[in-house]
């Protein structure tokens, strides 16, 4: 079955406009309600999360009609980051979870994540099955069935006495300075007060939403924004999440910005000294650089790689049975303790090898020197198919065989917006430069 609705990561699309209408997410809300009840029982229930944006709430009470409309029971979060929404998914025994957000974009876009009773993203089987749904007639219950809705006041509580829990009993951050960059989103209010809790000195940024200031400048996509703060502050560290709070971005105490790869290869080398990563293997995307597959090798550990997107990386996690994994772009999954990328947890777990070591962040962000990457999008109008044109493909297949054995090519389609994704990885960075141009100077004819 081919899905049209959902994308990579759920629903995603600009607000007010198809897909991410009230409209749309009525029938969203419904057809999952009736997927979800196909056993035709009461008493199922849904968790609703969204993070800050202004139109959060416009989806949040039509995904409720139309969730109510088919005897389902809600139960509204407020703003929490996505990875809440998995946790508190499983911990309240609810049938669905769901979170509102367009995690890194900009307030004008928005988007609908679907979690199991498991607490994961539900498969891509499932989301075709609720598309199906809503593309015919959607029964609804009798009016004695229509179902509730109420909002929970301890969500965001119960989340961060989890993620503290995911600590070892008695570890403390005291004496640790932090800038935490909230970039005015979900985790406005629960990463602060979290490392507050545990200790440390917390100098907060983007913890003002108001709507439309969602990772505007600030956030895990403008990390310079807190490399600044870590130094105007000579703070020992730097967090910056997302709008959503799935992805983590560090700052050492010299401003140095550590992205996902850096981060993993810390996590992986050192659970690994533990005995405590899995099969001594690593998901990662094809986005991941080649240098941290290098480093990998280099310690008898293996990288696996996997489509982009975290729900592909914990698909491959949970097949495999291996329990660290993530995305360069900060999306880092640890299922011993979250059923997605979750940036506060990892935050956690990296000042406690900070903690525990006594070396200064730059000592453990730099894992190993990255292999230059050259990364462009081009973005394409609606209908037009730049990778089915043929001198497009012979400048692809042309750049491979310049980089055989040098490097690598990667060329996608993003799965939330109308871009093809060209990236390169070489050594000879002129060589890397001249085969990415290459590609885009003949997408863009094609495009133009």
């Amino acid at each position: 079955m081919t899905k049209k609705l959902f994308g990579t990561d759920g629903v995603r699309g600009t607000a007010n406009t198809y897909p991410m209408t009230a409209e749309t997410a009525l029938r969203l809300g419904a057809a999952a309600g009736r997927y979800f009840r196909r056993d035709g029982s009461n008493g199922h229930r849904v968790v609703i999360g969204k993070d800050t944006r202004l139109s959060g709430y416009m989806i949040e009470n039509a995904l409720t009609a139309g969730l109510t409309s088919t005897g389902m029971n809600v139960l509204l979060l407020g703003p929490v980051p996505t990875p809440a929404v998995g946790f508190l998914t499983r911990s309240m025994r609810a049938d669905l979870g769901i979170m509102i957000s367009a995690s890194h974009n900009g307030h004008q876009d928005n988007g609908i994540k679907f979690f199991g009773p498991d607490g994961f993203k539900l498969s891509d089987e499932a989301e075709a099955e609720i598309e199906a749904i809503i593309a015919g007639e959607i029964a609804l219950v009798q009016p004695a069935n229509i179902g509730r809705a109420k909002r929970i006041d301890d969500a965001r509580g119960r989340y961060v006495e989890y993620a503290k829990t995911t600590l070892p009993k008695g570890k403390l951050f005291s004496g640790l300075k932090v800038v935490v960059d909230c970039a005015h989103g979900a985790a406005y209010q629960v990463a602060p007060q979290t490392l507050w809790e545990l200790g440390a000195e917390v100098i907060e940024i983007g913890v003002n939403p108001n709507g439309k200031n969602i990772n505007l400048d600030c956030g895990s996509t403008h990390p310079r924004v807190c490399a600044a703060k870590v130094l105007e502050t000579g703070a020992d560290l730097g967090i910056t999440l997302d709008g959503d709070a799935d992805r983590l971005i560090l700052v050492d105490e010299r401003g140095q910005i550590a992205d996902g790869d850096q981060i993993m290869a810390l996590f992986a080398e050192h659970w690994a000294a533990e005995q405590r990563l899995r099969d001594g293997v690593l998901v990662a995307t094809v986005m991941s650089n080649l240098g941290l597959e290098r480093f990998l090798d280099g310690r008898g550990l293996r990288l696996e790689r996997t489509s982009v997107g975290d729900r592909y990386v914990v698909e491959r996690m949970r097949q495999g049975g291996w329990n660290l994994g993530g995305e360069q772009s900060g999306h880092i999954v640890m299922t011993d303790y979250a059923t997605t990328g979750d940036g506060l947890i990892a935050a956690l777990q990296f000042m406690a090898v900070l903690a525990e070591s006594g070396k200064p962040a730059s000592m453990l962000t730099r894992r190993f020197d990255p292999v230059p990457q050259l990364l462009r999008n081009l973005r394409y109008a609606p209908g037009v198919d730049l990778l089915a044109e043929a001198k497009v493909m012979a400048a692809i297949d042309a750049g491979r065989d310049m980089l055989a054995g040098r490097g690598r090519l990667l060329i996608r389609k993003s799965g939330t917006e109308p871009l093809v994704r060209v990236m390169a990885e070489c050594e000879d960075e002129g060589l890397m430069v001249q085969v990415v141009d290459g590609i885009i100077a003949e997408m863009e004819s094609v495009a133009a």
